[in-house]
């Protein structure tokens, strides 16, 4: 049968529903993983396609045993994610699987780092289009198919106890939850406030505009980057990360800078740092901050992870 493209809906990034009326939204642990689009026509086969429409299936073979087990025509939506040892989400394991464009190194590396599939709502069933129905009704739909496997699960969602279900998300070292409105239907490719994600830490999607070069040891490497994050007249800076990096992770922001240099500055405003060099605006990367200046600068930044999932115009 052949499926229509639907663009997933995302949150908006908050703080939890008031007490008094989070009997009206459900409670959904967040993952830290990659989103995808599951397109399963009822033939046997599989279609992942990752936020931005490019068709992830190869990377992800573990997951295409799901067309043979689910005969139905339907598209899911879901997060794909490796688990660490205690089951929690990590992104740094995931990031190992992401983005192989050789389907024999694919499944090698299913074997070492597996991904599941967990699933969270559903937008088209059996030939009808589910995108006007209620968030309760696509939940019950989505809970009936019985959609638990080795590679693939759907976890609980609570309605209300909002606060006990963040709290139990801190104490299992969960990223936060997503609050979905209980009225709300599925908007594809809009950022809506009838969902929301709530996370334990602040965090910003950052633009790299530029880097400063290490000294010592650190030479030839980034010793900070120069971050900003788009508006409507362009590239606004933000800020100086140098921070939260692995060994691994600077010599890897080497690379990709270097290829990216260019000479002039891609910010509004230059930045006035000494012995700033410039890169094409297209690397994006997610920092951990404590709070804002009123100028919006990042107070204490340090860098999270790269995120080679979102372009630029991703998080305009």
């Amino acid at each position: 049968m052949e499926l229509p493209r639907i663009a997933p809906m995302l949150a908006m990034p908050g703080s939890l529903p008031p007490t008094v009326v989070e009997d009206r939204w459900a409670f959904e642990v967040k993952q830290d993983g990659q989103r995808a689009l599951v397109y399963l026509p009822g033939d046997g086969t599989v279609l992942l396609r990752s936020r931005s429409g490019a068709d992830i299936t190869t990377v992800y073979p573990e997951l295409t045993a799901l067309g043979s087990v689910f005969g139905r025509p339907a598209i899911l939506d879901g997060e794909i994610v490796a688990f660490d040892s205690e089951g929690r989400s990590d992104f740094e394991l995931q990031q190992s699987r992401m983005g192989l464009s050789s389907a024999a190194k694919a499944t090698r590396m299913a074997h070492l780092v597996p991904a599941h599939l967990v699933l969270f709502d559903v937008v088209h069933l059996n030939g009808h289009r589910l995108t006007g129905l209620l968030y309760t009704e696509r939940r019950a739909l989505l809970e009936s198919l019985g959609l638990d496997g080795e590679h693939w699960l759907t976890p609980a969602a609570v309605v209300g106890h909002g606060e006990q279900a963040l709290e139990m998300t801190r104490t299992a070292g969960l990223e936060g939850l997503v609050a979905k409105r209980l009225t709300s239907v599925y908007e594809p490719g809009v950022r809506s406030r009838s969902w929301i994600k709530i996370r334990h830490i602040r965090t910003a999607d950052v633009i790299v505009g530029g880097w400063v070069p290490g000294r010592g040891r650190l030479t030839g490497l980034p010793g900070a980057l120069l971050v900003g994050e788009a508006h409507e007249g362009g590239l606004r800076y933000v800020g100086s990360v140098g921070t939260g990096w692995s060994d691994t992770e600077r010599t890897t922001l080497a690379a990709l800078l270097k290829v990216a240099a260019i000479d002039e500055c891609p910010f509004d405003k230059a930045p006035g740092v000494a012995g700033a060099r410039w890169v094409l605006p297209r690397l994006v990367g997610e920092v951990r901050y404590t709070s804002r200046t009123r100028a919006g600068l990042l107070r204490h930044p340090s860098w999270h992870r790269l995120r080679p999932d979102l372009a630029p115009d991703d998080i305009t």
